[in-house]
Order: C-alpha cells, then sequence, then structure tokens
C-alpha cells in the first residue's frame, strides 16, 4: 500500500466572476523514502494540489477526490482527524520563509509551538529539540541564532528555519513547495543537498514542487508535469529528461540555461497559461504547441501508459513529438 494516495483530485475556486478550475483529475501515489517531483509554470496546479491533500486550501476552494494516508481518507477530513496527520505525519516547506515565519515572534518562540502543542513537551524541552534541530540543518551558532528574529537570518537561513520547523515532528512526509525560489544558484544548491540528506538520515518522503526542471534533474525518482491543472507526463526522471514524450515537457526541457555551450540561446515556450477560469475544451497547452491539430482544440486524450512506468496526456503520436 502506497504510503499516500491521491485519486481524481480536482480543486475549484469560487469567484465574483465565476469558478477558477486550479485542479482537474490528478492521480499520484507517493512510497515511503521515495522523492516525487512536481513541475510546471506558475498557475499549472501544483501548490493547490499539495494544499488540498494538506487541508489548507483558501476558504474559497473545495476539492473533490480522494486522498488517503496510510490507507486513511484525509480528504476534506475534519480537524480533529487532519490535524493529528498535518502535524506529525506531513509537513510543508512554504516557498517563501519571510512571509511565513511571524516577524514579531523571536524563532525560538515559533519553533517551540510545534513541539508544545503537537508532542506536550516542556518549553525548555522544546527549545532544546528546536536547537538540535537547526543544528541538523546546519545553522551555525545554533543555540545563540534560535532565539534571533527572522529578519536577522539571511534568505538561505531562513529556509533552513522552515525546514528545521517542518522536521521538529519528524514526518513520513515533507512537502518543499518551491523551496529555492527566491535564493541565488549556490544557495539553492546547499538546499537541495541540504533536503537529500535530511531525507536520507529521517527516512522520509518527499514531494518537491517546483517549475525549475534543472532543480529536480538530480533530486528526484519519479516526475510529474502538470499543465492547466492536469498531468500531462508522468515518469521516472531519467527517462523523462532523456526522452520527454509530451510537447510541453520537451518544451520545459528546452528552456533550461546551457551553460555547456557557448552558442546557447535562452528558449522560451511561446504564449501564456492558460485561463482556468474557462477551462480549453481540448487539450490546454495546444494554442502554444507546434505539434497541435485541430482535434488538439476539440478534446485531449487521456493520461495512458505508453512504457513501463511512463504516462502521457497527448493527441499526437510519440513518434511525430520526439522525432
Amino acid at each position: 500500500m502506497a504510503l499516500v494516495d491521491v485519486s481524481n483530485l480536482s480543486v475549484d475556486f469560487m469567484t465574483n466572476s465565476g469558478p477558477v478550475h486550479a485542479v482537474r483529475g490528478v492521480d499520484f501515489a507517493l512510497d515511503r523514502g521515495e522523492t516525487l517531483a512536481i513541475v510546471g509554470e506558475s498557475g499549472s496546479g501544483k501548490s493547490q494540489t499539495v494544499f488540498a491533500m494538506m487541508g489548507l486550501l483558501a476558504a474559497n476552494g473545495q476539492a473533490t477526490g480522494s486522498v488517503r494516508f496510510e490507507g486513511t481518507e484525509i480528504l476534506n477530513a475534519p480537524q480533529k482527524v487532519i490535524n493529528p496527520i498535518r502535524a506529525n505525519k506531513m509537513a510543508i516547506i512554504f516557498q517563501d520563509p519571510m512571509t511565513s515565519l511571524n516577524p514579531y515572534m523571536r524563532v525560538s518562540e515559533q519553533m517551540a509551538e510545534v513541539l508544545t502543542l503537537h508532542k506536550g513537551m516542556s518549553k525548555k524541552a522544546a527549545v532544546a529539540e528546536c536547537v538540535r534541530m537547526l543544528d541538523a540543518v546546519r545553522i551555525p551558532d545554533a543555540a545563540s541564532r534560535v532565539n534571533l528574529y527572522p529578519h536577522e537570518f539571511s534568505g538561505g537561513m531562513r529556509q533552513r528555519v522552515m525546514i528545521a520547523m517542518a522536521l521538529l515532528c519528524r514526518p513520513d512526509v515533507l512537502i518543499a513547495d518551491e523551496p529555492t525560489t527566491a535564493l541565488d544558484v549556490t544557495v539553492q544548491a546547499q538546499i537541495m543537498k541540504l533536503l537529500s540528506d535530511l531525507q536520507r538520515d529521517f527516512g522520509m518522503a518527499l514531494i518537491l514542487i517546483t517549475h525549475d526542471l534543472g532543480v529536480v534533474a538530480g533530486a528526484a525518482e519519479r516526475l510529474i508535469v502538470m499543465y492547466g491543472g492536469q498531468i500531462m507526463e508522468k515518469g521516472p526522471v531519467s527517462d523523462v529528461f532523456a526522452n520527454a514524450s509530451h510537447p510541453y515537457t520537451r518544451g520545459l526541457i528546452a528552456s533550461i540555461p546551457r551553460v555547456d555551450r557557448d552558442d546557447a540561446e535562452l528558449v522560451s515556450i511561446p504564449g501564456n497559461p492558460p485561463n482556468m477560469a474557462e477551462v480549453p475544451k481540448g487539450c490546454p497547452f495546444a494554442p502554444r504547441c507546434d505539434f497541435a491539430g485541430e482535434d488538439c482544440l476539440d478534446h485531449l486524450d487521456p493520461l495512458s501508459e505508453f512504457a513501463p512506468g511512463r504516462l502521457r496526456a497527448c493527441n499526437r503520436p510519440i513518434e511525430e513529438v520526439t522525432a
């Protein structure tokens, strides 16, 4: 049995202009100790997928489908069911640590609150555990820095504080939502290496949410590519990078900057993501796709397996896309 099993997950937001269909029929499973990367442009539905899993949707959001954790249904579950799981079994690192951390509270207070509330620890014992966790994420002089305010840390160090806070209850699943977006390239590499080391040390599963395929190249075993709230391609990272089967995935890979060639030009995918308040009838990527035909504007073939462990949702033959 998978640790996390997501089935036919959809997320809609009710707005003054009508419903926005952020996520549409997403399916995936996560095993213990596995790293799963979910990639796609902003607005593709990546973050809302995991927010629905965690019960963190905005007040105007509604999720349907199924999310099972160790066999227990947690989608839209009451607080008494989801809170113990969210606190002790599943944790999330948000993409902007400066807005996720309270600027008026010392780091020690914010971190210790997790342990006093969910583990029943005394304040003194909780702070001591916080210092140990800050040491684990390699913050120098953790014993004194635990009493600083968030603005007294650099961007990379604030992200390490967020990681430490998420790991305090030793979760089985860690969700990292764009953990390196606001960081420079050098710090990005450090954070990704840190997450990999911590995953190994704590034996947890990791869901990595990002728009940057380059970040996940050496960090994940499996990859899900989302666009327009749907899964476009799914498979082992090495196979997808070696021979992507969907035009959108190929566009994302082509847009990764090349440093090994002097004549390499920056490549982009023309056009803009779809307006999810007006869901396209056919393939959401069709208006931007070089391979699209008339049928693509009318319908999209369902996600289907074309090789062991590899799936795609595309009307065009693989041979035509990969030629």
